[in-house]
């Protein structure tokens, strides 16, 4: 287990990580009402938890079926007082320590969340709209190339990042989820 920041990495069979995973919109449940034990999916799983234990953010480097290229944000819950996009911009840095390079990428279910615009908290951490899935979830994404600390940026704000870089990014948007 390391800390950094606002983050503490966990094993996926954390039952303070499942109990967040659990309210969270897209957890799947079982005809049988079995319970799950580890709440991360196949791959090379990044699972990172609040000191706090009241936000939960999970990284998985997979072969995504969708055709998405890089490592997919899984699960981003926050139910604590911290900056949303506070806490995803210090996640994807952790992200890119392990995974150097790599295309960082997650969907939005616009009908199953509160906000008027979905997503925000990920665009106010620097990450940008690339298009829907066939079934309509949004894609979002960021590129490390994107990533720059910026030691003028206001404390209360979140760091910012650089603007798109000129690259034609992956993003297919008719993607089969």
């Amino acid at each position: 287990m390391f800390n950094i920041g606002q983050w503490i990495a966990i094993e996926e069979t954390d039952p303070r990580g499942r109990a967040l995973y659990e309210r969270h919109y897209s957890t799947h449940r079982y005809r049988d009402h079995r319970r799950i034990t580890r709440f991360v999916g196949p791959g090379e799983p990044m699972v990172l938890l609040t000191p706090e234990s009241d936000a939960l953010f999970v990284w998985r480097k997979f072969i995504d079926a969708s055709g998405q290229r890089g490592i997919n944000c899984a699960i981003f819950r926050n139910e604590g007082p911290r900056l949303s996009s506070a806490l995803i911009f210090e996640a994807d840095d952790l992200a890119w320590q392990k995974w150097p390079g790599e295309r960082l990428y997650t969907y939005v279910n616009a009908g199953k969340i509160r906000s008027t615009n979905p997503g925000y908290c990920f665009i106010k951490a620097g990450w940008q709209r690339c298009g829907f899935t066939k079934g309509g979830l949004i894609v979002l994404e960021c590129y490390p190339a994107n990533f720059r600390s910026d030691s003028t940026a206001p404390s209360s704000s979140v760091p910012s990042r650089s603007s798109k870089v000129s690259e034609t990014p992956y993003c297919p948007t008719l993607a089969l989820i």
